[in-house]
């Protein structure tokens, strides 16, 4: 499929993050299942920098040292075969937003590489903007985006929306930032100073304490909301259905 958005006006736009906020599993997965045995290693990363512990780009460092070989298409591909999954109703909201001309923007520290497969095998619609980490990154297909940042930092989250902002002309009274924990804490600081509309998905306490500790408010918050020390409940996680925030949006966007 041929990305057809340049010529689009879009009147607002969404900036959400991937992992565990429109999809249950995280952005290291795809290493963990085709090299397992450095699962333990890479959840621990990931606690770190979502935590806001370690910085990302220590975390990628970590990872790229971790890593025996790059991870091939193929074997991006085998992953997404088995494991690509999407809390309901994730595509059709993405569609239903872009039906009505608002921009939806992945803005992610997950791979590019894995977007670019995702597309490529049509397990989403059209991805207009994608903001991700080039550490996993494929020759250009027609499929892909028709523009990709590059994410290196978490704070580069606030600094591609702000770019995407003004490449597209969103007034400044029509931008959901959504997020889910204290990774998403700079993007969501950034919204509040332009008045944004801050949506938490599946809130973590992580960002629940970062946005309390700086006055932040979180405006809305869909489906789970953890307390500290609460395990995730994936089962609970996984009946939520997205196209339940589409109420919020038209309120909001339209």
């Amino acid at each position: 499929m041929i990305m057809q958005s340049k010529s689009i006006r879009y009147k607002a736009i969404i900036s959400s993050d991937w992992s565990e906020c429109l999809a249950p599993g995280g952005p290291f997965d795809l290493i963990s299942f085709n090299y397992p045995e450095l699962t333990p290693r890479l959840e621990t990363i990931f606690k770190q920098y979502t935590g806001n512990l370690i910085s990302l780009g220590e975390a990628a460092r970590q990872i790229k040292e971790l890593l025996p070989n790059p991870i091939a298409e193929n074997q991006m591909d085998a992953y997404l075969d088995h494991c690509f999954a999407t809390y309901p109703g994730v595509p059709e909201l993405i569609q239903w937003c872009l039906n009505r001309d608002i921009l939806f923007m992945i803005n992610t520290t997950g791979m590019t590489g894995y977007f670019q497969r995702i597309l490529a095998k049509g397990l989403l619609p059209e991805i207009p903007l994608l903001s991700a980490h080039p550490l996993i990154r494929y020759p250009k297909k027609n499929s892909d985006p028709v523009h990709i940042y590059s994410l290196f930092e978490i704070e580069d989250k606030a600094k591609n929306t702000a770019a995407a902002i003004k490449a597209h002309q969103i007034p400044p009274n029509k931008i959901i930032i959504m997020g889910d924990s204290g990774g998403d804490g700079p993007h969501f600081e950034w919204g509040a100073k332009v008045n944004a509309f801050l949506i938490g998905s599946m809130t973590k306490p992580s960002l629940e304490n970062y946005c309390l500790t700086r006055n932040i408010k979180i405006n809305f918050k869909f489906g789970s909301a953890y307390a500290p020390g609460q395990d995730r409940d994936l089962k609970k996680e996984m009946q939520v259905n997205f196209m339940g925030l589409s109420p919020c949006i038209k309120e909001v966007l339209v």
